[in-house]
């Protein structure tokens, strides 16, 4: 019934007009329990002060969009203070006159506006079930909600069941590619090792061993690469580059300068034309290329030994009872100002004598290189008696017990054997 004007002293007799009106404008059940909750919270500080409050319906224009709705208003037109209207199980407005103010649209619009014709609010009467009739109906209501929420949440917890049992199928399946493409990788890594790192040259009388470690794992290739091959003489001859950075792009330096020492020496250019020549070769193509360079030739019938560097760190000598010494060449590598080795250092490998060749990693991993040459004397002085594979290794190992400058490492060596090469 529309309009209505009630004014109310206490609670109950709130509640039970609020309910009778709610019915009578056929809002639905859940709706009339939250506004009977919300008027109710807002009307019991005043009337539990003795005050009266009043309660109005009529229809009016909603100002934002122009079409009907029902107004329900509660006044406390006694109130020291505005109505209190947070946290109300029915959102309120706050209007004029220490009112709070509910609109909403009417349930049934055709029927409602034969009720809803323009005209003053004014206090109506009608029948309408008990109040308790309707407190029933609230809680017939509320217990359906509350079974039909609980039936969601049981149908949401097998949705999400399913949903987990499908999220780890996923990771299993993903977890099994990741472990496919590691195999993978790591196939493919130890195949682009195989190509980059020769195997040691097998021929009577020399035993060669090598130990390759990258400045990072996330670059399992660097600028410090070896080569070893056995000449058309028999002698076998050994290069080793250091090319300027890290990562493929050093590689891609280190191998052509890999390359270029291979063909000449298999050629035939004298050994201490092969730096110039290389940088002459390569400089036109790379124009950036920096790279260290040592070469050492090696016949394994009487064990002479011949090198020649270009700024590169010198090679060891240990002999069979422990004495050391480098091995000092004079030279300037690939892409530095007048490349070459000025002259070439001539020895002799004795049974037992051990060649050690490498890189700057090894011994410049500490601050002072020169305390790392001592290092690497004294290691490899422990280490000469080790089964060949073993000792560069061992060498790397005690060498990189403290590492401050992280760097691609080469340790290679070559062992003089008694074995009869006749």
């Amino acid at each position: 019934m529309i309009p209505h004007s009630t004014t109310h002293h206490t609670l109950p007799g709130l509640r039970s007009a609020l309910r009778r009106l709610a019915h009578q404008l056929r809002l639905p059940v859940e709706l009339r329990a939250r506004l009977a909750l919300a008027v109710s919270q807002v009307a019991a500080g005043e009337l539990g002060a003795g005050r009266a409050v009043s309660l109005h319906a009529c229809r009016e224009t909603d100002p934002d969009t122009g079409r009907p709705v029902l107004a329900i208003r509660l006044r406390t037109p006694l109130a020291t203070r505005p109505p209190v209207l947070k946290n109300l199980p029915l959102p309120a407005e706050r209007a004029p006159g220490a009112a709070a103010l509910w609109r909403f649209p009417p349930p049934d619009q055709e029927q409602n506006d034969v009720h809803m014709q323009t005209r003053p609010c004014a206090e109506g009467n009608g029948r309408v079930p008990d109040v308790a009739d309707l407190l029933e109906e609230e809680l017939r209501a509320a217990v359906a909600r509350a079974d039909a929420l609980a039936q969601d949440r049981e149908r949401l917890k097998d949705e999400l069941a399913e949903t987990n049992s499908g999220v780890l199928a996923l990771y299993v399946q993903l977890d099994e590619r990741d472990e496919q493409l590691r195999r993978a990788h790591g196939q493919m890594l130890r195949e682009l090792e195989d190509a980059l790192r020769p195997a040691p040259v097998r021929v009577p009388g020399l035993e060669m061993a090598v130990h390759y470690e990258p400045a990072g794992t996330d670059a399992p290739t660097g600028g410090d690469l070896y080569d070893w091959f056995l000449l058309p003489d028999g002698r076998v001859h050994i290069t080793l580059v250091d090319a300027l950075g890290h990562g493929v792009t050093s590689t891609r330096s280190a191998l052509n300068v890999t390359h270029a020492v291979r063909t000449l020496a298999l050629e035939g250019h004298p050994m201490d034309s092969i730096v110039e020549r290389t940088d002459e070769i390569l400089l036109p193509f790379d124009r950036e290329l920096m790279a260290t360079v040592l070469l050492a030739r090696i016949n394994p019938l009487g064990g002479a030994l011949k090198l020649a560097n270009g700024s590169h760190p010198p090679a060891l000598l240990v002999r069979e009872n422990g004495e050391a010494e480098y091995l000092e060449v004079r030279g300037r590598g690939i892409g530095y100002p007048l490349p070459g080795s000025e002259q070439l250092l001539y020895d002799q490998l004795a049974p037992g004598d051990l060649l050690v060749l490498y890189t700057d990693g090894l011994t410049e991993s500490r601050r002072d290189p020169r305390e790392g040459e001592q290092r690497l004397m004294e290691a490899a002085r422990r280490h000469r008696h080790l089964p060949i594979e073993k000792i560069p290794g061992a060498i790397a190992a005690d060498m990189h017990t403290v590492i401050l400058h992280p760097d691609d490492t080469v340790a290679l060596t070559v062992r003089r054997t008694d074995e009869d090469v006749s």
